[in-house]
């Protein structure tokens, strides 16, 4: 488990800068590398929220909800807050200065991030070696503990410290934005 199929390796998208995209066993040998403690637990393919809630049973911490983003001018966005937290495109469009948001289609996903819908993650930013998308963090999902992401597949989950995600982000030159998304949802828009 835990890494492309032989059928999607051999029909893989490489990535914008024309490089393969980290499996998640590179991606846990990094966070490893980086000094970053984790667990991770392997489970049946996720692909939705509803999903994770029946499957993770006493999963303690954070659990997120990922928007991949993108604007007319093509500027992208990966949004990742907390799993039940409201989000309003428009409004968040607004927050973020990107006017209209839109979501951004698969084969973008994985020319940038290097991952398959269903398994969009904060930690995907590592494949994203030209800097192409922004990576906006909930406020409210960095005061859980621990946070539990996706390790570029949705075939496991990997619990860490809010502070190391942050660390992670920035090691891969993605310091991420915090936002108060639930302020945002009250701003009239």
């Amino acid at each position: 488990m835990g890494g492309r199929t032989e059928a999607e390796t051999e029909t893989a998208v490489l990535l914008a800068d024309g490089s393969v995209p980290l499996t998640p066993e590179a991606l846990i040998a990094k966070l490893e590398e980086l000094g970053i403690a984790q667990r991770s637990v392997e489970h049946p393919p996720l692909f939705t929220v509803e999903q994770s809630k029946a499957l993770r049973g006493q999963l303690p911490g954070g659990h997120t909800k990922n928007l991949f983003l993108r604007n007319k001018k093509g500027a992208m966005w990966l949004v990742t807050s907390l799993e039940d937290r409201p989000l309003d495109l428009k409004k968040l469009g607004e927050l973020l200065g990107g006017g209209r948001l839109s979501f951004g289609s698969a084969e973008r996903l994985m020319r940038h991030l290097g991952v398959l819908p269903g398994a969009v993650t904060p930690l995907a930013v590592i494949n994203d070696h030209e800097a192409a998308v922004t990576l906006v963090l909930d406020a409210g999902l960095l005061e859980q503990e621990p946070v539990n992401v996706h390790p570029l597949t949705n075939e496991q989950t990997t619990a860490m410290a809010a502070a190391d995600l942050i660390r992670f982000a920035e090691s891969t030159g993605h310091p991420p934005r915090i936002v108060d998304l639930v302020q945002a949802e009250r701003d009239p828009g």
